[in-house]
């Protein structure tokens, strides 16, 4: 028989009957035809190992990952191995496909981790070194342990430990268990708004700001806020104010000095702040 009339007559069967199939027939007329619907037939037969792999793979991973990404990319995996499969070599697929399988999710990982392997592999370099520094010593070690134990100039081991410092990236809709109001929540809504001010907090920097300053006069005032806040430098100060670097200079300490006394005897009221 033809080789395109043997194609189209397993194209032809029913997806039922192709389900039905002995996996050693599978096998056989997929070799013989290369057909889509036996390569399909075999990627449902070993579906639960890509499963299984991206469930153990997801485990390690402590949620870092969607399943389902693993899944969809193990798949690629699983359809390799069933092109690259050879009966002959006296192996089963079952054995041949686990390690094709999972270096197709790993490759994906790599392909869409943000972070270089160089610095992947400096953080298990720093990683190893902490576990064997805890099996001596019980502990783990202080980052000044840590760099003579890299093999490494000085300058190189602190480059090593920088890089060497592990990267997380959460998604805002990760689940997490709230264990102060017992409930789950998204990391979004644990993260702090920085922006945010007590209004108690900030009526009270409120009342202390006008209680030092308010012997300070107007010159006085702008030089603290020139200084400290629009970050100008002592001469452009000076020329501002039309007064000399040297007696900005002087102010200034005259001022701090006033307002380190104040700060140590402030209102009981005012502590904390």
């Amino acid at each position: 028989m033809p080789q395109d009339r043997i194609t189209s007559h397993t194209a032809a069967r029913p997806a039922g009957a192709l389900q039905e199939m002995p996996i050693d027939v599978v096998w056989d007329e997929y070799r013989r035809t290369g057909s889509d619907a036996l390569r399909d037939r075999l990627v449902r037969q070993y579906l639960p190992i890509v499963r299984f792999l991206a469930q153990r793979l997801g485990s390690v991973l402590a949620g870092e990952v969607d399943l389902h990404d693993l899944v969809q990319d193990g798949c690629c995996g699983l359809m390799d191995a069933i092109d690259a499969f050879d009966p002959s070599q006296g192996i089963k697929f079952e054995t041949f496909c686990p390690k094709r399988i999972r270096g197709a999710m790993i490759d994906a990982l790599r392909s869409s981790d943000f972070v270089s392997r160089l610095k992947r592999e400096r953080e298990k370099k720093c990683e190893r070194v902490r576990q064997r520094f805890y099996l001596r010593c019980g502990r783990y070690p202080t980052d000044e342990e840590i760099l003579p134990l890299l093999n490494a100039n000085p300058a190189q081991a602190r480059r090593i430990l920088e890089d060497g410092r592990p990267i997380r990236v959460l998604g805002l809709d990760r689940p997490r268990f709230d264990r102060h109001s017992n409930r789950e929540e998204v990391e979004a809504e644990a993260l702090p708004d920085h922006r945010r001010v007590e209004p108690l907090l900030a009526l009270r920097r409120s009342d202390l700001k006008a209680y030092i300053t308010r012997n300070l006069t107007r010159a006085e005032r702008l030089i603290l806020i020139l200084y400290y806040y629009e970050e100008m430098t002592m001469k452009d100060i000076g020329r501002t104010l039309e007064l000399s670097e040297s007696r900005v200079s002087q102010m200034h300490a005259s001022i701090m000095a006033r307002l380190k006394a104040i700060c140590l005897h402030q209102p009981q009221e005012f502590d904390g702040s």
